[in-house]
């Protein structure tokens, strides 16, 4: 059974989220989608976008899209659609994109698609988008802690407003996004100019996904850069040795965008911060499992989002993880190896806890693996 992919379309209020959704679903990419709006008051979309109403709060676009608002529980709303949206035993539609309210925390979705059952039975996360206004994000992220939660677990940044900012505040956001995600993609909407081909198939989910896509999902350079973030890094104190890499990122005061001469930095960014560890020895299994627990046990909801790819000894292909505070998704293997590098690769957004604090844990699973490979 294919599973259906699914993207969260998320960003702070009047950050254009339905502006986007608006050009999205007139294109043929989305032409089988099920698009679900969970927004404070009506439905979004301009009224001229609504052909008629299927059934009680569905509406089918003239794109052909299905548009559901969530008067309930997102989880139940997707259960149902399976069923609720089949025809002779056919499902109607093929990918999924949720539009969050511009109030939420993107977690508990997140979570909620990550660890029900019933739901990862059908569905998977296929990437988180993240809308961004260039003219007043600035004011919002230093307001706003969700904006900032959103940014920082995003895939994609979708930088709206363009054409109302002056290319020095334009730039500050910029850099000031790149450095609460580093491994986020950022691309600039100008009205109508959204394309749905590089906001979907953003993710790993599936055993036979290409090599190509996991290295596109962890984007591990960007957390390196070009040398410079990554001798940077090893100047704090970073982790570094024959079996363990580490290249951070974080806003903290001292960081590297104060050494470039900008006085932008803001300390309510300081909590967030982006690690990407690199893991040369093969892991045991067990030693995998006690880590993972510890850190659902542990790190709680400062671990925003972590993602990577493993090699697990006794297997010949990778396995792939993603967590969202304290919900892992089941892991999934890989058909092949997407090149020839067989060291692990994880990839860490934490709020309020040190980077000192993920080395530790990753001590811990080193020194694990380390016992259980002598035995």
């Amino acid at each position: 059974m294919t599973k259906i992919p699914v993207t969260l379309l998320t960003g702070f209020l009047g950050s254009g989220k339905t502006t986007v959704l608006n050009t999205l679903v007139k294109q043929p990419a989305m032409s089988g989608a099920l698009v679900i709006i969970n927004e404070f008051g009506d439905v979004g979309l301009d009224h001229l976008l609504v052909a008629h109403s299927r059934i009680e709060g569905v509406v089918e676009l003239s794109s052909g899209c299905l548009c559901c608002t969530i008067r309930g529980d997102l989880a139940r709303t997707l259960k149902d659609a399976v069923w609720r949206f089949s025809r002779n035993g056919r499902r109607q539609f093929d990918r999924v994109m949720i539009e969050s309210t511009g109030l939420a925390d993107p977690a508990p979705i997140l979570q909620t698609l990550l660890d029900d059952p019933a739901l990862t039975k059908h569905y998977f996360l296929d990437g988180i988008v993240t809308t961004v206004d260039l003219a007043n994000g600035w004011q919002t992220l230093d307001r706003h802690p969700e904006a900032l939660r959103q940014s920082a677990v995003a895939d994609v940044l979708l930088l709206t407003k363009a054409d109302m900012a002056g290319e020095e505040s334009r730039q500050a956001l910029t850099e000031r996004l790149r450095r609460i995600n580093p491994g986020a993609r950022q691309i600039e909407a100008n009205p109508g100019s959204v394309r749905a081909r590089d906001l979907i198939d953003l993710g790993v989910a599936q055993a036979n996904a290409r090599g190509i896509d996991i290295q596109a999902w962890l984007h591990t350079r960007a957390f390196a850069g070009a040398g410079h973030a990554h001798e940077h890094a090893h100047a704090h104190g970073c982790a570094h040795d024959e079996d363990m890499q580490a290249c951070c990122g974080s806003g903290e005061p001292g960081h590297e965008h104060r050494e470039h001469g900008h006085s932008h930095a803001s300390n309510h960014d300081d909590g967030i911060r982006s690690c990407s560890f690199v893991l040369d020895q093969p892991l045991e299994p067990e030693a995998f499992r006690e880590w993972r627990e510890i850190l659902m046990a542990f790190l709680g909801d400062r671990m925003l989002r972590l993602k990577g790819i493993l090699n697990i000894r006794g297997e010949s292909r990778p396995l792939v993880i993603h967590g969202v505070q304290h919900v892992f998704h089941e892991p999934v293997h890989l058909d092949a190896w997407p090149g020839e590098d067989r060291s692990s690769r994880l990839v860490f957004i934490v709020q309020d806890l040190d980077r000192s604090v993920l080395e530790q844990t990753l001590g811990i699973l080193k020194r694990r693996n380390a016992s259980g490979a002598k035995t």
